[in-house]
């Protein structure tokens, strides 16, 4: 017996029956969008591992553990897109589109990879939502963003979400706070997992992201992020806050949330939900402003966000169900004679926009039937040997349970009003098929 290939751990194939779901997510979010003035933007899966190690920070857990990063044949490494922002922004520094009045907000939808443990939303293979702004410094597009990402959510029908906010300060304003902060965990170490051990050295920021309970259990007490802020940093957080307050907005200021990547400063929020487990993340994502310059482009601020696919899917279907896409018609067909007019038809309705499913390989009248039944066809179209001798076909409304006959040479026009009492009142039904 040969042996079946399946698809990589981690990497899911996504079936028709779920296809509507990704479909409306995304529609919905290109509409949302660009209502909000971002335009679409499209990036390799491949982008050079330097770019990663640079945006997102040597230290970070993506670029030490979860990168699929791989030399190619001549030497130079690569890596699958672990997220978007850094492909976004070398984009634009690459094709110069600061020349660009218009070229300002920017959102792209596609997959992303990184080698991590599978569990419920979070896969190697995932796909995200994300938008970037570029060249405004302005506590009102902080906020605005955040505004754009809960309309969105509301409009695809997503409740029970709570927005967390917190502020990362400047280089201004963080080295106090990492010194206290320091001092801090140098007192905790025997409490950290060997990981946080080894960032409160390299990057001590980075254990407020780690989800050990007895990590998170030993910074209870630990310095806020926050009472370090300067002027600016302080006045700027104060802004936003007064914005979503105004458009009344509820959030939480959450001093803990520090976001997974280091070139995050100033705004981050992220989007929580209680109904996913540990990973409880729908969304987030926060300003940048030092990123384009360190990635050798003009310094120009940025920010924007990314929604997780799967994990919002997931929320979605909870409870509830999604129809996709049923034929308009369907062609019953009998007798050999009345293939090739059928299949002739059939073409005709498509060409006139209408989806139409075919009979394959025949079968009897009854079973056609209920093909058409499980495929929630609005009509079926009979076409049989007597029918193609008159001209004509039976054209059953599913739901209706009503049939007449019309000429085959007005199909298109019958079809075109999209039931059969449009243009004046239905022929008697006949009995049921």
């Amino acid at each position: 017996m040969v042996e079946r290939v399946q698809a990589v751990r981690g990497m899911n194939d996504i079936l028709p029956e779920a296809v509507p779901w990704w479909q409306m997510v995304e529609a919905t979010a290109r509409e949302v969008l660009e209502l909000y003035g971002y335009r679409e933007i499209r990036t390799p899966l491949v982008e050079k591992l330097e770019l990663f190690a640079r945006s997102i920070g040597e230290s970070t857990d993506i670029v030490e553990k979860e990168m699929y990063a791989f030399a190619d044949r001549k030497g130079q490494w690569l890596a699958l897109r672990p997220e978007a922002t850094a492909s976004v922004v070398r984009a634009f520094i690459e094709h110069n589109l600061q020349a660009d009045p218009l070229a300002r907000k920017f959102y792209t939808i596609g997959p992303m990879f990184r080698h991590e443990r599978p569990q419920k939303g979070r896969y190697r293979q995932f796909h995200q939502i994300d938008a970037e702004v570029f060249g405004i410094d302005d506590p009102l597009l902080d906020a605005e963003l955040m505004v754009m990402l809960c309309d969105f959510l509301e409009r695809i029908g997503l409740a029970d979400v709570a927005l967390h906010i917190n502020s990362l300060g400047c280089p201004a304003c963080r080295p106090s706070f990492r010194e206290d902060l320091k001092r801090f965990l140098h007192h905790r170490a025997p409490s950290l997992c060997p990981d946080c051990d080894r960032r409160r050295h390299v990057n001590p920021l980075r254990v407020f992201d780690c989800k050990v309970d007895r990590c998170r259990e030993a910074l209870t007490g630990a310095p806020q992020l926050l009472d370090h802020l300067c002027e600016d940093c302080a006045r700027h957080f104060e802004k936003v806050q007064s914005y979503l307050g105004g458009l009344g907005v509820p959030f939480m200021v959450d001093p803990r949330m520090v976001r997974g990547l280091d070139y995050y400063m100033r705004t981050t929020f992220e989007v929580i939900t209680d109904r996913l487990g540990a990973q409880n993340a729908v969304g987030g994502g926060g300003r940048y402003d030092g990123l384009m310059r360190d990635l050798g482009g003009p310094d120009l601020p940025g920010i924007g966000f990314a929604i997780g696919m799967e994990r919002l899917i997931l929320l979605l279907q909870q409870g509830r169900s999604l129809q996709g896409p049923a034929p308009e018609v369907f062609m019953a067909v009998l007798g050999e004679k009345a293939v090739s007019e059928a299949f002739r038809t059939a073409q005709a309705l498509r060409r006139s926009g209408l989806g139409v499913e075919m009979a394959y390989g025949g079968g009897s009248l009854k079973s056609q039937m209920r093909r058409a039944d499980k495929l929630a066809a609005a009509y079926v179209v009979i076409l049989g040997e007597e029918e193609l001798q008159r001209g004509v076909a039976v054209v059953r409304n599913m739901k209706e349970k009503s049939q007449k006959e019309v000429p085959l040479s007005g199909l298109v026009e019958f079809f075109s009003r999209r039931d059969g009492s449009s243009g004046g009142a239905p022929d008697r039904a006949q009995e049921p098929v």
